[in-house]
């Protein structure tokens, strides 16, 4: 029960804020196209501004899977405080929102809020992303292995700032896996 009131108040507030203007600057642009086959799989959680219930992820991953529908079915799951805290797994939905990009996305947790999704940096190979939102409240900055090089991480702190998004709120989220 208090995990759906927790979705309940994420979704609600994600969405109350997704309907704001734009916020920080000029329009936030997001990449011309994203091939959504090449998107879908797991991605490690670099770093973030976190949402409440993201405060304290361990071991943060991101899982893509394309609907028959064309909906994005995704699963957020990480360990909660610690490495080996307890496993939190939450699966709501993505929506593509311009089908001339597939970078602007709805992400629903509760129906029938869906949250502002923008894809907004995109390696040519995939191999990290930036998710941003148009509030510039939240951000994700998220790759296929559990680590980026700290020039690239540079790079990417330094071009969310651009955007408007204050990047002393950005932290990174601790990963650690067996090689």
């Amino acid at each position: 029960m208090q995990r759906i009131l927790a979705l309940t108040i994420v979704a609600f507030l994600l969405a109350l804020t997704s309907a704001c203007t734009e916020e920080g600057g000029s329009p936030m642009k997001t990449v011309s196209h994203v091939d959504l086959e090449s998107f879908m799989g797991d991605w490690y959680v670099i770093a973030n501004i976190p949402t409440f219930i993201e405060k304290g992820a361990h071991n943060a991953v991101e899982s893509y899977a394309l609907n028959d529908d064309g909906s994005i079915a995704t699963t957020f799951t990480f360990n909660q405080d610690a490495f080996d805290g307890p496993a939190k797994t939450y699966r709501p939905t993505g929506f593509v929102r311009d089908p001339s990009s597939n970078a602007l996305w709805g992400m629903q947790f509760l129906w029938p809020f869906k949250a502002d999704y923008r894809i907004v940096w995109l390696e040519p190979d995939y191999s990290i992303t930036v998710i941003a939102r148009a509030k510039r409240d939240y951000v994700w900055i998220m790759a296929r292995q559990p680590r980026i090089a700290d020039d690239k991480y540079a790079e990417i702190l330094n071009f969310i700032g651009k955007l408007g998004y204050d990047t002393d709120q950005v932290e990174k989220v601790p990963q650690h896996w067996p090689e």
